[in-house]
């Protein structure tokens, strides 16, 4: 992030539409006027949004049916709000709870149900949308199976996992073989935060995800450090929601876990190592003391585009971005070009 380039000059101009065009947006459907405010290029959005959630109708029924309330969503006001907020691309996966309810064959078929149901949506807007496909998580067996359905079959682009799972966190070592097979296929996984096992009454008069789900977020984190999943299997690449929760503020804390025990076993490479391979989207983390305390110990280069919609609007978090001092080739990097090196196959 750098604070000391000015916003709105001919030079930025030329950097921002030369970056453009670098990064091939003029490939990417159509929309607007050309601005970097409105995310347009040639008449085109541009931004790729890894935090855009879908709720199709088997989700929809499976969550009525175990009085969970859904939330609100068709393919159409999808589209309104990409193309108000110059989003090209949006990466579908659920909001939660996801995969977190009901008994085994039930989850299998819920994930099986959703990821069908998203791999449509795909084929009927090649241009618009991506999958990232859901798990059973918890369930090794049929995670597995619904790995290979997602890639071999629906041609997903990556995993979304909830950060726990009834008490299990994604680096728990019995999720493992999980994990293995993700690292075999060098899998993206989104993380998104959900109600996590211990804490779903504690105050009772906010949301949940006032607190507890930024909070997850860091929970799962911690687990994949510290239990030695993230370096056991390096060719994961984990998106965390919502700029990495609360793990920016509580660094120094993680800091002395290192050092006050030996780490070495699952932290071969150290701490920072780790956290500065994982990305982290700007969903409801896009105010300026967010921004600045996640690139006080990150590069920019791990920071992607990410609007949490239906729950926000795009214009919301590209205002925020547009105030935050970054040079134009930064921002076009969080918009757009650090997810296209993450999923290359959208530069088709």
């Amino acid at each position: 992030m750098k604070f000391d380039v000015s916003n709105g000059g001919a030079d930025s101009r030329r950097t921002f539409l030369a970056g453009l065009a670098a990064l091939g947006a003029g490939a990417v459907l159509p929309g607007c006027q050309t601005t970097a405010a409105t995310g347009t290029a040639g008449g085109k959005p541009f931004r790729i949004d890894v935090h855009h959630h879908f709720v199709p109708d088997a989700y929809v029924a499976a969550m009525k049916a175990n009085k969970i309330r859904p939330v609100k969503w068709s393919i159409q006001a999808s589209l309104d709000e990409m193309d108000k907020s110059g989003i090209a691309i949006g990466m579908i996966s659920p909001p939660p709870p996801g995969i977190t309810f009901g008994e085994q064959a039930f989850r299998r078929k819920l994930a099986r149900d959703i990821n069908e149901a998203g791999a449509k949506i795909v084929t009927d807007h090649p241009t618009r949308f991506r999958l990232l496909a859901s798990l059973p998580f918890a369930d090794v067996e049929g995670s597995l199976a619904e790995i290979a359905n997602a890639y071999d079959t629906l041609k997903a682009d990556g995993i979304s996992l909830m950060t726990s799972y009834n008490g299990k966190y994604l680096g728990d070592p019995t999720q493992w073989p999980i994990l293995e097979e993700l690292n075999r296929r060098k899998a993206v996984v989104y993380t998104h935060p959900t109600t996590p096992a211990c804490c779903g009454g504690i105050q009772p008069y906010v949301s949940i995800n006032a607190i507890e789900g930024p909070v997850d977020t860091t929970r799962t984190m911690v687990s994949l450090m510290f239990q030695g999943g993230a370096a056991k299997f390096p060719d994961i690449k984990w998106i965390f929601s919502h700029s990495g929760g609360v793990t920016p503020f509580l660094l120094s804390r993680y800091q002395r876990e290192e050092v006050e025990r030996d780490r070495k076993s699952v932290l071969p490479n150290g701490l920072m190592h780790e956290l500065r391979k994982f990305y982290y989207d700007t969903a409801q983390g896009h105010h300026e003391g967010a921004l600045k305390a996640l690139l006080a110990i990150i590069p920019t280069s791990q920071v992607l585009y990410g609007t949490d919609y239906p729950f926000w609007d795009g214009r919301r978090v590209s205002n925020d971005l547009a105030k935050g001092g970054f040079s134009a080739a930064d921002l076009m990097a969080i918009d757009r070009g650090n997810a296209l090196r993450l999923f290359p196959n959208l530069k088709a």
